[in-house]
């Protein structure tokens, strides 16, 4: 098993981190809020970001101004079922989504939240490094060999811990931030 390929696996579970982190959102809005929201054009599930513009004029506003403006009931109704914690406004030619300020318990729940994700990003490198060690066993390789690659897949592992620590301590510091 080389040891590249395995550091690869590792860079992916850290990717996955920062794409879910950026889904929490810290009391600004962010166009990344709507990602993996679709909406059904045409029978067909379709992103939001592939039927309309979005802007963020303000810190605390977002703009959705559909390309075909018969799909702004649809698009209303998709942030609706999204659960997003803002209640979308059609004003006939958009949607408006006005991000309400952070309460301290809401900033509390979304560390917490983030926290979570932190720890799933663990367990997903620690199921890395056990099937790269049982890889490497698996090759009956002479003993120091053996040794010195598992420690290169700990050293590894320390390294990607610690980043997804900074990055968890990075997303908390964002959301505390008032």
């Amino acid at each position: 098993m080389d040891i590249k390929e395995i550091e690869l696996k590792m860079q992916g579970a850290i990717t996955n981190l920062e794409a879910r982190l950026v889904t929490i959102r810290a009391g600004r809005a962010n166009p990344s809020m709507l990602n993996g929201i679709n909406v059904d054009y045409y029978g067909v599930p379709t992103p939001i970001q592939s039927l309309a513009t979005i802007n963020v004029p303000e810190a605390r506003e977002l703009f959705i101004k559909p390309f075909d403006r018969s799909i702004l009931k649809d698009i209303e109704r998709a942030i609706n079922e999204a659960n997003l914690g803002i209640s979308p406004t059609n004003n006939g030619e958009m949607i408006i989504l006005t991000v309400p300020k952070l309460t301290e318990d809401t900033r509390r729940d979304y560390v917490k939240q983030a926290k979570e994700e932190a720890e799933k990003a663990k367990v997903a490198l620690r199921n890395i490094r056990q099937d790269a060690n049982n890889e490497v066993k698996k090759l009956e390789l002479p003993e120091d060999q053996e040794k010195n690659t598992l420690e290169d897949i700990q050293e590894l592992i320390t390294k990607y811990n610690k980043i997804v620590d900074d990055k968890c301590k990075e997303k908390e510091n964002e959301l505390m931030t008032v």
